[in-house]
C-alpha cells in the first residue's frame, strides 16, 4: 500500500533525511519512533504530499505522489501534530467545509455523521472548536483525516497532550482504524507504540537505524541476557552459586518471594540457562521459576540510539 523508497531531504546545507526507505501492507500500524529533530516529521510530510524531497518517491496504493499528486492524495487521511483547525467554527462546520475542499464523493451529512461516530466527537457537533478541550480537538482532527474514507492514515504525535483516559480511547480507535486503514503513527511515548503497531521503524539523524516486526523488535539488539529466578533455598548460598558460573556478570537480589524462596535476577553475555539448573541442583536448591527477561522497548530503543546495537554487530 505504502512504497517509500531513498528519500533524502535538505534544509539548506543540513541534511534531514537520508535515503529513508520502507514499505508497508495493508491494513497494518506502523510506529515511527525517534528522538527529536531525528527526522520523523520531515519524512511523514512528504509521504502526505505536504512538503516535497530532494531525492526518492512515495508511492501511494501504486500511485507516485509527484507523478500525480491529486490521485496519491486522495488515498491519504493527515493528522499533523498540530490539528489544522479552525477554532470560530463549529465542528460540524468545519467538516463540512473539509468535506467540501477534499471533494469528497459521498452523501455528505452520512458520512459527515459516521465520522463523528468513529472519532466520538458527536456530542460537540454544534460547539465552536476553540471552546473544546485538547482531547476533543484531537479527535476533530482525526475526522477530518477520516473524511473521504482515505485508505492510509497519516497521524504525526496522534496522543501529544492528552490525558491518560484519552489515550487509552485513541489507542483504542487507531487499533479499529489499522482494522480497515494502513497507519503510519508517530510517538515518543514507546508503549503506546509497542501496544498499538505491527511494526516499528527508529529513525535517529535522518536515516533508519532499526526497521522490524513489533513482536521482533525487542529480542533484536540485545547485548545482555536477562534470567528470572526464584529459587527456594538460603539466599546468600545460592547468590554465591549463581555468581560463580562462567559467562554469568551479575546477579541482582530481589528479595523473599515467599518464606524460604528468593528472586534473582542473573545477566550473561549467553544463554547460561542450562548451566544455572545444572549448578544448583547440584546444591539442592530447588528452581520454583526460570524464565528470560525481554529487553523492554524503551532499553531497545535507546541501544539502538546510542550506537550500542550496531557496535555489538547486530541488525534488523
Amino acid at each position: 500500500m505504502i512504497k517509500v523508497e531513498n528519500l533524502t531531504k535538505y534544509y539548506g546545507k543540513n541534511i534531514a533525511i537520508e535515503n529513508v526507505g520502507f514499505s508497508l501492507d495493508e491494513g497494518e500500524i506502523l510506529g515511527f519512533l525517534g528522538p527529536n529533530g531525528a527526522g520523523k516529521s520531515t519524512t511523514m510530510n512528504i509521504i502526505a504530499g505536504y512538503i516535497s524531497s530532494d531525492t526518492g518517491s512515495v508511492k501511494i496504493g501504486g500511485v507516485d505522489i509527484l507523478d500525480d499528486p491529486s490521485a496519491a492524495k486522495k488515498k491519504i487521511g493527515y493528522l499533523p501534530e498540530v490539528p489544522p483547525l479552525y477554532n470560530d467554527m463549529t465542528v460540524k462546520s468545519y467538516l463540512e467545509f473539509m468535506f467540501d475542499l477534499k471533494k469528497v464523493r459521498m452523501p455528505k451529512d452520512e458520512h459527515i455523521n459516521k465520522v463523528c461516530a468513529m472519532s466520538k466527537i458527536e456530542n460537540v457537533k454544534e460547539r465552536i472548536i476553540k471552546h473544546l478541550s485538547k482531547g476533543y480537538r484531537q479527535r476533530v482532527g482525526l475526522a477530518q483525516a477520516l473524511l473521504g474514507d482515505p485508505p492510509v492514515l497519516i497521524l504525526d504525535e496522534p496522543t501529544a497532550g492528552l490525558d491518560p483516559a484519552q489515550i487509552i480511547e485513541m489507542r483504542k480507535l487507531i487499533s479499529m482504524l489499522g482494522k480497515k486503514h494502513t497507519v503510519i503513527l508517530s510517538s515518543h511515548v514507546l508503549s503506546e507504540v509497542q501496544s498499538v503497531c505491527d511494526k516499528i521503524i527508529v529513525i535517529n539523524n535522518g536515516k533508519i537505524v532499526a526497521d522490524d516486526f513489533t513482536s521482533k523488535f525487542t529480542k533484536s539488539g540485545r547485548d545482555t541476557q536477562r534470567i528470572r529466578l526464584v529459587v527456594e533455598g538460603r539466599e546468600k548460598n545460592t547468590y554465591g552459586i549463581l555468581k560463580n558460573i562462567d559467562g554469568v556478570s551479575e546477579v541482582i537480589k530481589k528479595g523473599e518471594t515467599e518464606k524460604g524462596c528468593f528472586e534473582f535476577t542473573v545477566e550473561s553475555g549467553a544463554d547460561v540457562r542450562r548451566a544455572v539448573y545444572r549448578a544448583l541442583s547440584k546444591s539442592d536448591c530447588t528452581i520454583l521459576v526460570m524464565s528470560p527477561i525481554e529487553l523492554s522497548l524503551e532499553e531497545t530503543f535507546l541501544n539502538i540510539i546510542s550506537g550500542k546495537y550496531n557496535e555489538n554487530g547486530g541488525g534488523f
